[in-house]
């Protein structure tokens, strides 16, 4: 129960990693604004399930990540709750894969409106409660591609390095509140994002630089999120986690 009592927001939470994420939340005890583009039976049933199971709330939040207006009405409905938020993890994200001669400067926008610019506004937003209660963790999802560069991930890798950047820059500006910002740099996950973004033969070709030799499951890269939400990563901030199996 290493979150009992603690309020969470956690975006991308409809599958792969945000879903994982929910669920080990939700067994350490946490309370959860579960942030999703859309609302689903499937969904719905599953937090349903783990609220009943851990004895905790979990609210979906709908948002689409490139809509302001959307974001702004969805913190307001948190705000509204007279909840504390001690914890926000920015995991939402898409991915795209192209050599850069090939990728469109349509295609790079919408690689950071979607994995970084969004992530940045709803982190304005809810650090500045984290503020005024003057405590709080912040976690921000990037990727191993944002440090390794991998071929065809421009966008991307590039989005991905935005977060490690600004959770350097995050951590200095907002430790005089005690809140503190890390980010997690997960390796291949099996996901339904690696399914559909890499090829066989790209898999076995990083499958074969992997000391471990294997790809990560969702819920390892959870579970480094709650070490780093939780209070037994109390002393470390401004740092990057890579889940990757040995990259």
């Amino acid at each position: 129960m290493l979150l009992k009592d603690k309020v969470a927001v956690v975006t991308g939470c409809n599958r792969g990693i945000g879903k994982e994420i929910v669920r080990v939340f939700a067994e350490n005890g946490a309370n959860i604004w579960a942030c999703v583009r859309k609302e689903n039976q499937s969904f719905t049933k599953y937090v349903h399930n783990l609220e009943q199971k851990h004895s905790v709330n979990i609210n979906p939040v709908c948002f689409e990540l490139n809509d302001e207006e959307q974001i702004k009405a969805s913190v307001k409905t948190i705000k509204n709750s007279k909840q504390p938020v001690n914890i926000l993890v920015n995991n939402a994200g898409i991915i795209f894969t192209a050599l850069f001669q090939m990728t469109s400067m349509e295609k790079l926008k919408e690689m950071f409106e979607i994995n970084y610019f969004s992530q940045m506004l709803l982190t304005q937003y809810i650090s500045r409660m984290m503020m005024r209660q003057k405590s709080g963790s912040i976690i921000n999802i990037s990727s191993s591609a944002a440090i390794e560069g991998n071929e065809g991930r421009t966008g991307y890798a590039s989005a991905k390095a935005s977060m490690i950047a600004s959770t350097k820059v995050l951590a200095r500006e907002l430790a005089p509140y005690n809140i503190r910002v890390n980010a997690v740099a997960p390796g291949l996950t099996q996901t339904e994002m690696m399914k559909s973004s890499t090829s066989e033969d790209a898999l076995q070709e990083t499958l074969n630089r992997i000391c471990m030799r294997r790809v990560g499951q969702p819920e390892e890269i959870a579970n480094s999120v709650l070490f780093l939400a939780s209070d037994l990563s109390s002393y470390i901030t401004s740092q990057v986690l890579r889940v990757d199996g040995g990259m």
